[in-house]
């Protein structure tokens, strides 16, 4: 399984179109294959933040989905971001 997490920064007058125009992309890359999880969203705290998770079942899955991911654009311009991908071994519950 495969994590991909962390921060998108844009201007904050830009983040609310930037998230408006990835409703969609967000919802057929979710029925793709092997896709567990994908949520962009606004941070509470920070104004210009957008917070990103997406989970794949493989690298298999994840390099499918990137070959033919088709994002909107044109998108405002992200200024920075600070993104990671983790490759787990095992998951379990967290509670019970």
């Amino acid at each position: 399984m495969l994590i991909i997490s962390g921060r998108l920064y844009v201007e904050p007058r830009h983040r609310d179109p930037y998230l408006n125009r990835v409703t969609d992309f967000l919802v057929r890359t979710r029925a793709k294959p092997g896709c567990v999880d994908f949520v962009m969203a606004a941070d509470p705290v920070e104004p210009g933040r957008i917070n990103l998770l997406e989970v794949w079942e493989s690298q298999e899955h994840l390099t499918a989905h990137q070959a033919t991911a088709n994002p909107p654009e044109p998108m405002p311009t992200v200024l920075r971001d600070e993104v990671r991908l983790y490759q787990i071994s095992a998951v379990g519950p967290v509670f019970g």
